[in-house]
């Protein structure tokens, strides 16, 4: 008798996806319809587990009940910083990327010499020590009332999809844009969906791997008008670290 736990779980997934018993068992090679596994009478074969691993990205540990992890990033798709800067002893550094440098950002992705010609700033601060952190500049209206068009936000680089929380704002960087969105995963993990808080902006599907670079934003970065200068722009950083700081001590 399979564990009831895993029956549960099947019959789970099969309606997230949004299959019939008959449509379900076609994908997955078991003859007929899946009844007889959702019944208990049947054992969950190691390949159907297989299947549902290459197919849905299931993972087989959740299935059992060893994991809380539904879904593996099976494609592999890697979102993490292609080019991290570092300052003269190492360190790494946060680069600020403005509205116009954000619009050739995805095609100089992995071009270190590009990063150079954007300022970019030590952080003295020890939470920021052991994370990437870039700053980016909102370009549009699709975020208000959170972010204004023009508003800076400090964001955090994200190591997997796995990691994504619905609640959170991101800057997404795609193969031809970078955007600042609130991410829905939907079932299977091959596909996501990208929402605007400013509704008269619909949502919008995209392939996860269509994905280059994940950044979970931290604090808004408010710049005053004499933020026109580095100096400026560091002073204000620095300031809005503070107050950042003051955050994470909550």
């Amino acid at each position: 008798m399979e564990n009831e736990l895993t029956i549960k779980r099947f019959i789970e997934i099969r309606r997230d996806l949004g299959y019939t018993q008959a449509e379900f068992a076609g994908m997955l090679g078991i003859p007929n319809t899946t009844a007889d596994i959702e019944r208990g009478r049947t054992k969950l074969s190691g390949r159907v587990v297989v299947e549902l691993l290459k197919q849905f990205n299931v993972n087989p540990l959740w299935l059992f009940g060893d994991s809380n992890n539904q879904y593996l990033n099976y494609s592999g798709t890697s979102v993490i910083p292609k080019v991290v800067t570092v300052d003269s002893s190492d360190n790494d550094n946060m680069v600020l990327v403005n509205a116009k440098a954000a619009a050739g950002y995805p095609q100089n992705i992995q071009d270190t010499s590009w990063y150079k010609q954007l300022p970019a700033f030590d952080l003295p601060l020890p939470e920021f020590r052991n994370a990437t952190y870039r700053g980016f500049q909102v370009e549009g209206d699709s975020m208000l009332p959170n972010l204004q068009p023009g508003e800076w936000v400090l964001a955090k680089a994200v190591e997997g999809l796995d990691d994504i929380n619905r609640n959170k704002m991101y800057v997404v960087v795609l193969q031809d844009a970078l955007l600042v969105k609130k991410i829905e995963k939907l079932p299977g993990n091959s596909k996501m969906l990208l929402i605007s808080l400013n509704e008269i902006y619909p949502p919008y599907e995209i392939e996860s791997d269509q994905v280059q670079e994940l950044w979970q934003v931290s604090s808004k970065i408010t710049f005053g008008v004499d933020a026109t200068t580095e100096k400026g722009l560091l002073r204000q950083l620095q300031e809005s670290m503070e107050e950042l700081k003051n955050q994470l001590k909550q």
